[in-house]
Formats: structure tokens, C-alpha cells, sequence
């Protein structure tokens, strides 16, 4: 009498994670914007009052550099998250020089770790010969629990089950 086949039940979808830069590298970008624009608005009021340049030069300075600021600010808040994690595959946002910015865990051919520019780097490397390369300095929170997740969501991808 022939067995019948094991009936495979699909699993339940995970969550979404995403991986965000980390706070204090945003803080010193909005650091340096800072200061930048206290220097050209500093530099204009000294022309104004040096070589008799009109208020409205100042205060059409002043009114743009808190434009700047605000989108500044406000791309700083939306580029918050770097790296997203689903069922289907991964997404890099932002970051210049990853290399290929999504694809799906099934493209993924297998992962290393290296440094790159005196940073530790994840390399995720697709079948078709390109990479993805994430530098884990950049990460908010703690790198292994990065690493964790980026495995168990590629041996899920492939259909992998871990041995315990």
C-alpha cells in the first residue's frame, strides 16, 4: 500500500524588518548641515554689514538656509531605514556603493563577510555574478541579531530548515 505523500503546510508569513542607520551617524550629518548653514549666513550678514549689501539680501539668505534645514531634516528622517528584510527578498535604500539594491533570496547564491574601507561589510553575492555589499558600522542595533535574521531569511528563501 503506497504512503501517502507528507502534506507541506505553508508557513505563516514573518514580519517585515528593517534595519536603520545608526542615530549618531544621523545626528552628525544634521551636525555638519548645521554648521555649514550658520557659516553662509554668518558670511552674508558680515557682507551686509561690510560692504553695505541690502537687508533683503540677509533675510532672503536667512529664509533659504531655513529651507535648507527642513529638507534636510526632513530626508534625514526618511532615510532612516537602510536595509528591508521580507518573505521574498531584501531592499537597500539609500546607501551608495551597495551594489544591486533589492532581489529575492532565491537569486542569492551565498554570503560572506569582509572589510572594505576599515569597515566590517555583509556581501551578499546573487548567482548572476553581482553583489550586495552592506557595511554592518552603519547599523543601528546590534550586528548579530542582523546577521540571525539575514540567515534564517535566506535558508527560508532556498527552503533550508537548521538542524537543532
Amino acid at each position: 500500500m503506497p504512503v501517502p505523500p507528507k502534506s507541506r503546510e505553508p508557513r505563516a508569513p514573518r514580519p517585515t524588518t528593517a534595519y536603520a542607520f545608526d542615530r549618531a551617524l544621523l545626528v552628525r550629518a544634521m551636525g555638519i548641515l548645521l554648521l555649514v548653514n550658520g557659516v553662509v549666513v554668518f558670511g552674508v550678514a558680515a557682507l551686509t554689514v561690510v560692504a553695505s549689501v541690502s537687508g533683503l539680501v540677509l533675510s532672503v539668505v536667512v529664509v533659504l538656509a531655513a529651507l535648507v534645514l527642513v529638507t534636510a531634516g526632513t530626508w534625514l528622517g526618511r532615510m532612516r531605514t537602510m536595509v528591508r528584510f521580507d518573505d521574498d527578498g531584501y531592499q537597500v535604500r539609500v546607501l551608495r556603493g551597495a551594489g544591486v539594491k533589492q532581489a529575492r533570496w532565491r537569486d542569492v547564491e551565498d554570503v560572506v563577510t569582509t572589510t572594505s574601507a576599515g569597515q566590517d561589510c555583509v556581501v551578499l553575492r546573487l548567482r548572476d555574478g553581482r553583489t550586495t555589499t552592506i557595511p554592518l558600522g552603519v547599523l543601528e542595533g546590534s550586528r548579530q541579531v542582523f546577521v540571525d535574521d539575514l540567515r534564517s531569511r535566506l535558508d527560508r528563501g532556498h527552503g533550508y530548515r537548521r538542524l537543532r
